[in-house]
Protein backbone atom coordinates (compact mmCIF):
# COMPACT_ATOMS: atom_id res chain seq x y z
CA UNK A 1 0.00 0.00 0.00
CA UNK A 2 2.83 2.67 0.53
CA UNK A 3 4.43 1.13 -2.38
CA UNK A 4 1.35 2.29 -4.56
CA UNK A 5 1.02 6.12 -2.52
CA UNK A 6 4.63 6.94 -2.99
CA UNK A 7 3.86 5.57 -7.06
CA UNK A 8 1.01 8.35 -7.38
CA UNK A 9 3.18 10.86 -5.43
CA UNK A 10 5.54 10.81 -7.85
CA UNK A 11 3.35 10.84 -10.90
CA UNK A 12 0.92 13.49 -9.47
CA UNK A 13 4.16 15.73 -7.78
CA UNK A 14 5.36 15.64 -11.77
CA UNK A 15 1.82 16.72 -13.25
CA UNK A 16 0.85 19.48 -10.40
CA UNK A 17 4.36 20.58 -9.65
CA UNK A 18 6.67 20.90 -12.16
CA UNK A 19 4.83 22.51 -14.73
CA UNK A 20 6.82 25.50 -16.39
CA UNK A 21 4.90 28.65 -18.70
CA UNK A 22 4.81 26.76 -21.56
CA UNK A 23 2.48 28.05 -24.88
CA UNK A 24 0.89 26.04 -27.27
CA UNK A 25 1.60 27.62 -30.72
CA UNK A 26 0.10 27.54 -34.18
CA UNK A 27 1.88 27.10 -37.70
CA UNK A 28 0.96 26.96 -41.35
CA UNK A 29 2.89 23.89 -42.84
CA UNK A 30 4.18 24.15 -45.89
CA UNK A 31 6.93 20.61 -46.34
CA UNK A 32 10.18 21.28 -48.31
CA UNK A 33 12.29 18.42 -49.44
CA UNK A 34 15.13 19.92 -46.80
CA UNK A 35 12.90 22.09 -44.79
CA UNK A 36 10.06 23.12 -42.99
CA UNK A 37 8.23 26.37 -43.93
CA UNK A 38 6.43 28.07 -41.40
CA UNK A 39 4.30 30.68 -41.10
CA UNK A 40 1.24 32.84 -39.51
CA UNK A 41 2.20 32.17 -36.24
CA UNK A 42 -0.59 32.06 -33.78
CA UNK A 43 0.11 31.75 -29.95
CA UNK A 44 -3.91 30.25 -29.53
CA UNK A 45 -3.39 29.32 -25.43
CA UNK A 46 -1.80 32.99 -24.73
CA UNK A 47 -2.02 31.99 -20.73
CA UNK A 48 -0.17 32.49 -18.09
CA UNK A 49 1.15 28.75 -16.61
CA UNK A 50 1.02 25.16 -17.78
CA UNK A 51 -0.14 24.80 -21.35
CA UNK A 52 0.23 21.59 -23.36
CA UNK A 53 -0.15 18.21 -25.14
CA UNK A 54 -1.91 19.38 -28.22
CA UNK A 55 -3.64 17.37 -30.45
CA UNK A 56 -6.49 17.83 -33.47
CA UNK A 57 -9.68 16.57 -33.62
CA UNK A 58 -9.74 17.35 -37.55
CA UNK A 59 -8.78 19.93 -39.54
CA UNK A 60 -10.94 22.73 -37.70
CA UNK A 61 -10.13 22.25 -34.23
CA UNK A 62 -7.73 21.22 -31.85
CA UNK A 63 -7.43 20.17 -28.10
CA UNK A 64 -4.73 21.13 -25.24
CA UNK A 65 -4.39 21.04 -21.75
CA UNK A 66 -4.26 24.43 -20.24
CA UNK A 67 -4.04 26.28 -16.80
CA UNK A 68 -7.48 27.91 -15.41
CA UNK A 69 -7.96 28.90 -11.92
CA UNK A 70 -4.98 26.81 -10.02
CA UNK A 71 -5.46 23.78 -11.99
CA UNK A 72 -5.05 21.94 -15.70
CA UNK A 73 -8.31 21.88 -17.94
CA UNK A 74 -9.09 20.61 -21.51
CA UNK A 75 -9.60 23.14 -23.96
CA UNK A 76 -11.33 22.67 -27.29
CA UNK A 77 -10.14 25.60 -30.15
CA UNK A 78 -11.65 26.38 -33.16
CA UNK A 79 -8.85 26.94 -35.64
CA UNK A 80 -11.91 29.25 -38.07
CA UNK A 81 -12.91 31.60 -35.27
CA UNK A 82 -10.07 31.60 -32.80
CA UNK A 83 -12.60 30.32 -30.14
CA UNK A 84 -11.50 28.11 -26.78
CA UNK A 85 -14.13 26.09 -25.00
CA UNK A 86 -13.34 24.43 -21.74
CA UNK A 87 -14.92 21.05 -22.34
CA UNK A 88 -14.19 19.68 -18.46
CA UNK A 89 -15.87 21.20 -15.23
CA UNK A 90 -14.44 18.59 -12.64
CA UNK A 91 -12.62 19.11 -9.00
CA UNK A 92 -9.59 16.92 -10.82
CA UNK A 93 -7.10 18.60 -12.85
CA UNK A 94 -6.99 16.71 -16.77
CA UNK A 95 -4.04 15.87 -19.26
CA UNK A 96 -3.66 14.28 -22.42
CA UNK A 97 -6.43 14.80 -24.32
CA UNK A 98 -6.93 12.60 -27.81
CA UNK A 99 -10.16 12.37 -29.69
CA UNK A 100 -11.77 8.77 -29.33
CA UNK A 101 -12.34 7.20 -32.68
CA UNK A 102 -15.24 7.45 -34.07
CA UNK A 103 -16.96 9.14 -31.30
CA UNK A 104 -18.21 12.55 -30.20
CA UNK A 105 -16.35 12.03 -27.11
CA UNK A 106 -12.79 12.59 -25.94
CA UNK A 107 -10.51 10.94 -23.70
CA UNK A 108 -7.62 12.53 -21.59
CA UNK A 109 -5.73 11.58 -18.01
CA UNK A 110 -7.77 13.11 -14.82
CA UNK A 111 -5.57 13.58 -11.79
CA UNK A 112 -8.48 13.94 -8.42
CA UNK A 113 -7.69 15.38 -5.57
CA UNK A 114 -7.65 12.19 -3.87
CA UNK A 115 -4.80 11.58 -5.80
CA UNK A 116 -6.46 8.88 -8.13
CA UNK A 117 -5.38 9.26 -11.49
CA UNK A 118 -6.97 7.30 -14.33
CA UNK A 119 -8.41 7.33 -17.90
CA UNK A 120 -11.78 9.14 -18.77
CA UNK A 121 -14.05 9.53 -21.38
CA UNK A 122 -15.60 13.11 -21.89
CA UNK A 123 -18.26 13.61 -24.19
CA UNK A 124 -18.56 16.91 -26.30
CA UNK A 125 -22.02 16.78 -26.48
CA UNK A 126 -22.78 17.17 -23.12
CA UNK A 127 -19.61 16.99 -20.77
CA UNK A 128 -20.37 14.16 -19.02
CA UNK A 129 -17.71 11.69 -18.07
CA UNK A 130 -17.14 8.54 -17.29
CA UNK A 131 -13.95 5.99 -16.53
CA UNK A 132 -12.17 4.08 -19.19
CA UNK A 133 -9.32 2.22 -17.36
CA UNK A 134 -10.22 2.12 -13.89
CA UNK A 135 -7.00 -0.34 -12.68
CA UNK A 136 -3.83 1.36 -14.55
CA UNK A 137 -2.36 4.13 -13.45
CA UNK A 138 -2.07 5.77 -17.02
CA UNK A 139 0.42 8.89 -18.02
CA UNK A 140 -0.10 8.91 -22.07
CA UNK A 141 -2.13 7.10 -24.60
CA UNK A 142 -3.24 6.39 -28.17
CA UNK A 143 -6.29 5.00 -29.51
CA UNK A 144 -5.47 2.19 -32.08
CA UNK A 145 -8.68 1.62 -32.33
CA UNK A 146 -12.37 2.84 -30.37
CA UNK A 147 -11.89 -0.79 -28.78
CA UNK A 148 -8.27 -0.84 -28.06
CA UNK A 149 -5.63 1.60 -26.07
CA UNK A 150 -1.74 1.50 -26.03
CA UNK A 151 -0.90 3.57 -23.16
CA UNK A 152 2.14 4.41 -21.20
CA UNK A 153 1.72 3.24 -17.46
CA UNK A 154 3.45 4.23 -14.07
CA UNK A 155 5.41 1.33 -12.47
CA UNK A 156 8.02 1.70 -9.54
CA UNK A 157 9.50 4.77 -11.20
CA UNK A 158 9.22 4.13 -14.84
CA UNK A 159 6.26 3.53 -17.47
CA UNK A 160 5.10 0.34 -19.44
CA UNK A 161 3.50 -0.10 -22.56
CA UNK A 162 0.19 -1.81 -22.13
CA UNK A 163 -2.49 -3.00 -24.81
CA UNK A 164 -5.99 -3.00 -23.33
CA UNK A 165 -8.80 -4.45 -24.95
CA UNK A 166 -11.99 -2.44 -23.71
CA UNK A 167 -14.17 -5.30 -24.86
CA UNK A 168 -12.89 -7.89 -22.69
CA UNK A 169 -11.27 -5.74 -20.02
CA UNK A 170 -7.61 -7.12 -20.95
CA UNK A 171 -4.44 -5.28 -19.79
CA UNK A 172 -0.92 -6.63 -21.11
CA UNK A 173 1.99 -5.17 -20.49
CA UNK A 174 4.14 -5.42 -23.65
CA UNK A 175 7.15 -3.47 -22.74
CA UNK A 176 9.03 -1.51 -19.70
CA UNK A 177 10.83 1.67 -19.19
CA UNK A 178 9.45 3.52 -22.27
CA UNK A 179 8.87 7.15 -23.29
CA UNK A 180 5.60 9.30 -23.00
CA UNK A 181 5.55 10.24 -26.99
CA UNK A 182 2.86 7.40 -28.49
CA UNK A 183 1.88 7.77 -31.98
CA UNK A 184 -0.34 5.80 -34.54
CA UNK A 185 1.93 5.15 -37.36
CA UNK A 186 0.61 6.19 -41.04
CA UNK A 187 -0.93 3.91 -43.11
CA UNK A 188 -0.79 1.26 -40.67
CA UNK A 189 -2.14 -0.64 -37.62
CA UNK A 190 1.56 0.19 -35.95
CA UNK A 191 1.91 2.46 -32.94
CA UNK A 192 5.77 3.67 -32.06
CA UNK A 193 6.88 4.82 -28.99
CA UNK A 194 10.39 5.19 -27.77
CA UNK A 195 12.33 2.73 -25.77
CA UNK A 196 14.45 3.84 -22.92
CA UNK A 197 17.96 1.53 -23.25
CA UNK A 198 19.60 1.63 -19.50
CA UNK A 199 23.04 1.78 -21.87
CA UNK A 200 22.96 3.40 -24.92
CA UNK A 201 20.61 5.91 -26.91
CA UNK A 202 16.71 5.72 -26.92
CA UNK A 203 15.68 3.66 -29.62
CA UNK A 204 11.83 4.49 -31.79
CA UNK A 205 10.00 1.33 -32.10
CA UNK A 206 6.96 -0.29 -33.34
CA UNK A 207 4.06 -2.33 -31.89
CA UNK A 208 1.67 -4.38 -33.38
CA UNK A 209 -1.19 -4.10 -31.10
CA UNK A 210 -3.03 -7.24 -32.25
CA UNK A 211 -0.07 -9.58 -31.76
CA UNK A 212 2.09 -7.72 -29.53
CA UNK A 213 5.34 -7.51 -31.97
CA UNK A 214 7.84 -4.88 -32.17
CA UNK A 215 10.61 -3.88 -33.98
CA UNK A 216 12.91 -1.14 -33.57
CA UNK A 217 12.65 1.71 -36.56
CA UNK A 218 15.46 4.59 -35.88
CA UNK A 219 17.79 5.96 -32.97
CA UNK A 220 16.41 8.48 -31.04
CA UNK A 221 17.71 12.21 -31.19
CA UNK A 222 19.60 12.18 -27.78
CA UNK A 223 17.93 13.39 -24.93
CA UNK A 224 15.10 14.46 -26.68
CA UNK A 225 11.66 12.89 -25.48
CA UNK A 226 9.13 13.94 -28.22
CA UNK A 227 8.32 12.79 -31.93
CA UNK A 228 5.69 12.99 -34.09
CA UNK A 229 5.45 11.43 -37.74
CA UNK A 230 5.40 14.24 -40.72
CA UNK A 231 4.36 11.21 -43.08
CA UNK A 232 5.30 7.70 -43.60
CA UNK A 233 9.01 6.90 -42.99
CA UNK A 234 9.67 10.51 -41.71
CA UNK A 235 10.05 11.56 -38.05
CA UNK A 236 9.84 14.78 -36.37
CA UNK A 237 11.66 15.69 -32.82
CA UNK A 238 12.23 19.16 -31.25
CA UNK A 239 15.42 19.87 -28.91
CA UNK A 240 15.64 23.61 -28.02
CA UNK A 241 14.23 26.08 -30.71
CA UNK A 242 14.48 23.67 -33.59
CA UNK A 243 12.77 20.86 -34.89
CA UNK A 244 14.74 18.07 -36.75
CA UNK A 245 13.66 15.40 -39.27
CA UNK A 246 14.47 11.86 -39.99
CA UNK A 247 13.99 9.70 -42.46
CA UNK A 248 13.89 5.65 -41.66
CA UNK A 249 15.82 4.78 -44.45
CA UNK A 250 18.76 6.49 -42.94
CA UNK A 251 18.00 5.63 -39.36
CA UNK A 252 20.46 7.47 -37.49
CA UNK A 253 20.67 10.90 -38.91
CA UNK A 254 18.74 13.61 -37.75
CA UNK A 255 18.45 16.81 -39.87
CA UNK A 256 17.45 20.58 -38.53
CA UNK A 257 14.90 21.46 -40.44
CA UNK A 258 13.29 24.31 -39.02
CA UNK A 259 14.16 26.78 -36.10
CA UNK A 260 11.58 28.64 -33.54
CA UNK A 261 14.66 30.98 -32.55
CA UNK A 262 13.10 34.19 -35.17
CA UNK A 263 9.50 33.53 -33.13
CA UNK A 264 11.56 33.90 -29.62
CA UNK A 265 10.21 30.48 -28.92
CA UNK A 266 13.07 27.69 -27.13
CA UNK A 267 12.41 24.54 -24.97
CA UNK A 268 10.16 22.81 -28.01
CA UNK A 269 8.68 19.35 -26.90
CA UNK A 270 5.32 18.20 -27.93
CA UNK A 271 4.06 18.63 -31.67
CA UNK A 272 1.21 17.66 -33.55
CA UNK A 273 0.43 17.78 -36.94
CA UNK A 274 -3.54 18.47 -38.75
CA UNK A 275 -4.48 15.52 -40.47
CA UNK A 276 -4.39 17.30 -43.89
CA UNK A 277 -0.93 18.07 -42.93
CA UNK A 278 -1.70 21.91 -43.44
CA UNK A 279 -0.79 22.76 -39.61
CA UNK A 280 1.41 22.46 -37.00
CA UNK A 281 0.69 22.53 -33.32
CA UNK A 282 4.27 23.05 -31.14
CA UNK A 283 4.41 23.73 -27.77
CA UNK A 284 7.46 25.73 -26.07
CA UNK A 285 8.26 28.79 -23.54
CA UNK A 286 8.59 32.36 -25.38
CA UNK A 287 11.75 34.05 -24.08
CA UNK A 288 11.40 36.73 -21.65
CA UNK A 289 10.74 40.26 -22.60
CA UNK A 290 11.12 43.76 -21.61
CA UNK A 291 7.86 44.22 -19.18
CA UNK A 292 5.93 47.13 -20.85
CA UNK A 293 4.66 49.86 -17.92
CA UNK A 294 0.84 49.56 -17.86
CA UNK A 295 -0.20 53.20 -18.71
CA UNK A 296 2.24 52.97 -22.02
CA UNK A 297 0.28 53.64 -25.05
CA UNK A 298 0.19 51.14 -27.52
CA UNK A 299 -0.14 50.75 -31.30
CA UNK A 300 -4.09 50.32 -32.57
CA UNK A 301 -3.82 47.05 -33.56
CA UNK A 302 -5.40 43.57 -33.03
CA UNK A 303 -2.64 42.02 -32.32
CA UNK A 304 -2.15 44.56 -28.89
CA UNK A 305 -6.04 43.48 -28.24
CA UNK A 306 -6.07 39.57 -28.56
CA UNK A 307 -6.17 38.99 -24.89
CA UNK A 308 -10.01 39.84 -25.22
CA UNK A 309 -10.13 36.31 -27.02
CA UNK A 310 -11.84 33.28 -25.38
CA UNK A 311 -14.98 32.41 -24.07
CA UNK A 312 -16.31 34.66 -21.31
CA UNK A 313 -18.93 34.22 -18.64
CA UNK A 314 -20.59 36.82 -15.59
CA UNK A 315 -23.61 38.52 -13.84
CA UNK A 316 -25.48 41.72 -14.81
CA UNK A 317 -28.78 43.03 -14.47
CA UNK A 318 -30.05 40.15 -12.67
CA UNK A 319 -29.06 37.62 -15.07
CA UNK A 320 -26.48 35.59 -16.59
CA UNK A 321 -24.17 36.86 -19.40
CA UNK A 322 -21.85 35.27 -22.49
CA UNK A 323 -19.41 36.61 -24.60
CA UNK A 324 -17.41 34.70 -26.78
CA UNK A 325 -14.63 36.67 -28.63
CA UNK A 326 -12.56 34.98 -31.65
CA UNK A 327 -9.17 35.42 -32.27
CA UNK A 328 -7.91 37.98 -34.86
CA UNK A 329 -8.52 36.83 -38.07
CA UNK A 330 -9.52 38.43 -41.50
CA UNK A 331 -8.48 42.15 -40.21
CA UNK A 332 -11.18 41.99 -37.09
CA UNK A 333 -12.47 40.08 -34.01
CA UNK A 334 -16.26 38.66 -33.35
CA UNK A 335 -17.94 38.29 -30.26
CA UNK A 336 -21.58 37.09 -29.63
CA UNK A 337 -23.36 38.35 -26.53
CA UNK A 338 -26.57 37.16 -24.21
CA UNK A 339 -28.53 38.11 -21.68
CA UNK A 340 -30.27 35.08 -19.75
CA UNK A 341 -32.62 35.77 -17.10
CA UNK A 342 -34.63 33.27 -15.04
CA UNK A 343 -33.27 30.47 -17.90
CA UNK A 344 -34.51 33.01 -20.91
CA UNK A 345 -32.70 34.23 -23.24
CA UNK A 346 -33.69 38.47 -23.09
CA UNK A 347 -31.29 39.46 -26.16
CA UNK A 348 -28.18 39.45 -27.97
CA UNK A 349 -25.43 40.95 -29.69
CA UNK A 350 -23.62 40.58 -32.51
CA UNK A 351 -20.45 42.80 -31.76
CA UNK A 352 -17.20 43.16 -34.15
CA UNK A 353 -13.51 45.01 -33.42
CA UNK A 354 -12.19 45.98 -36.67
CA UNK A 355 -9.08 47.82 -38.02
CA UNK A 356 -10.42 51.01 -39.67
CA UNK A 357 -8.13 53.38 -41.55
CA UNK A 358 -5.26 52.79 -39.08
CA UNK A 359 -7.15 52.59 -36.00
CA UNK A 360 -9.96 50.26 -34.33
CA UNK A 361 -13.65 50.45 -34.96
CA UNK A 362 -16.18 48.40 -32.33
CA UNK A 363 -19.71 48.12 -33.46
CA UNK A 364 -22.38 46.36 -32.57
CA UNK A 365 -26.37 45.29 -33.51
CA UNK A 366 -28.98 43.65 -30.93
CA UNK A 367 -31.76 41.20 -31.54
CA UNK A 368 -34.47 40.42 -29.46
CA UNK A 369 -34.55 36.41 -28.18
CA UNK A 370 -35.92 35.66 -31.66
CA UNK A 371 -33.37 37.62 -33.71
CA UNK A 372 -35.66 40.46 -34.79
CA UNK A 373 -32.70 42.86 -34.54
CA UNK A 374 -33.64 46.42 -32.76
CA UNK A 375 -31.32 48.88 -35.10
CA UNK A 376 -32.54 49.51 -38.25
CA UNK A 377 -31.05 47.43 -41.29
CA UNK A 378 -27.38 49.28 -41.80
CA UNK A 379 -27.33 50.83 -38.23
CA UNK A 380 -24.80 50.03 -35.98
CA UNK A 381 -23.95 51.14 -32.39
CA UNK A 382 -19.91 52.52 -32.81
CA UNK A 383 -17.90 53.04 -30.23
CA UNK A 384 -14.50 55.06 -31.97
CA UNK A 385 -11.10 53.89 -30.63
CA UNK A 386 -9.44 56.13 -27.72
CA UNK A 387 -6.33 54.47 -26.18
CA UNK A 388 -4.82 50.61 -25.72
CA UNK A 389 -2.47 50.15 -22.88
CA UNK A 390 -1.11 46.42 -21.77
CA UNK A 391 -4.31 45.98 -19.25
CA UNK A 392 -6.76 48.23 -20.97
CA UNK A 393 -9.22 48.88 -24.37
CA UNK A 394 -10.49 52.32 -24.02
CA UNK A 395 -13.38 52.71 -26.79
CA UNK A 396 -15.55 55.92 -26.83
CA UNK A 397 -18.14 54.32 -24.63
CA UNK A 398 -16.73 50.49 -23.69
CA UNK A 399 -13.92 49.80 -22.07
CA UNK A 400 -12.05 46.03 -21.53
CA UNK A 401 -10.11 45.82 -18.69
CA UNK A 402 -7.68 43.02 -18.13
CA UNK A 403 -7.44 41.56 -14.41
CA UNK A 404 -5.90 38.33 -15.33
CA UNK A 405 -5.54 35.58 -17.73
CA UNK A 406 -8.61 34.48 -17.44
CA UNK A 407 -10.82 37.39 -15.66
CA UNK A 408 -11.70 41.01 -16.93
CA UNK A 409 -13.90 43.52 -16.72
CA UNK A 410 -15.87 45.34 -19.01
CA UNK A 411 -17.78 48.95 -18.60
CA UNK A 412 -20.17 50.12 -20.90
CA UNK A 413 -22.38 53.95 -20.81
CA UNK A 414 -25.83 52.96 -20.81
CA UNK A 415 -28.00 55.83 -21.54
CA UNK A 416 -31.09 55.49 -19.01
CA UNK A 417 -34.64 56.89 -19.38
CA UNK A 418 -34.09 60.81 -17.65
CA UNK A 419 -30.98 61.11 -20.22
CA UNK A 420 -28.52 60.72 -17.60
CA UNK A 421 -25.67 57.41 -18.46
CA UNK A 422 -24.68 54.90 -16.15
CA UNK A 423 -21.39 53.29 -16.45
CA UNK A 424 -21.99 49.59 -15.73
CA UNK A 425 -19.39 47.00 -15.46
CA UNK A 426 -19.75 43.83 -16.22
CA UNK A 427 -17.25 41.25 -14.60
CA UNK A 428 -16.21 37.98 -16.50
CA UNK A 429 -14.37 35.10 -16.03
CA UNK A 430 -13.10 32.40 -18.22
Amino acid sequence: MRSRFLILFVFSFCYSFSQPNTEVFLFDLNPKKETLQLSNIKNISNNEGYDNQPSFIDNESILFAGSRNGQTDIIKYDLNYGLKTWICFTEGGEYSPLKIPNQDAVAAIRLDPDGKQRLYRYNLNNSTNEVILDTLVVGYHVWSNENQIVSAVLENDYLSLYVSNLKTKENKRVATHIGRSLHQIPNSNLISFISKNTTGPSEIKSLNPANGTIKTIATALPGVEDMYWLEIGQILMTKGDAIYKLNTRNPTEWNEVATLKEFGISNLSRLAISPNGKKLAIVGELTAKNEVAPDTPLAPTLENIKWIAGNWKGEAFGGQTEENWSEPTGGSMMATFKLIEKGTVVFYEIEIIREVDNTLMLQLKHFSNDLKGWEEKDETIDFPLKEITSNKVVFEGMTFERISANEMNVYVDIKQKDGSIENVRFNYKK
